[in-house]
């Protein structure tokens, strides 16, 4: 993930959680708001409840990874909080998991599939 991709300040993630839009589900939260910008930015949040130090950090590169491949709506900030069960999850479910808030949140900027039909 790009730099200029990356919510970095305290500021910016306070301002999420102040004035975003929520939406969970069993393994993740996110958190939205619109941040005037032409790209959108990405900020990982996991608390202690999930792990140890190991555990968090190999959580938020999942994360990180799985946000890396997907095509969001530009001018967000979002940032994604992991809740307990999202250490012992898969691949597929994290995935799952973080498109489902996406597109709840009305984030993905394309859903279709190569042949230009809407993906199910």
């Amino acid at each position: 993930m790009r730099k200029e991709q990356r919510l970095r300040r305290r500021e910016d993630f306070a301002a999420a959680y102040r004035q975003g839009r929520v939406h969970g589900n069993q393994l993740l939260v996110l958190r939205s708001r619109r941040n005037g910008g032409e790209i959108s930015r990405f900020g990982f949040v996991v608390g202690k409840a999930v792990g140890g130090a190991v555990v968090r950090n190999r959580v938020k590169r999942r994360l990180r990874a799985l946000a890396d491949g997907l095509q969001v709506q530009n001018g967000f900030d979002i940032v994604i909080g992991a809740r307990r069960g999202a250490a012992a999850a898969s691949h597929r479910e994290l995935s799952g998991a973080l498109r489902s808030l996406l597109r709840r949140a009305e984030l993905l900027a394309d859903e279709s599939g190569p042949n230009g039909k809407a993906k199910p």
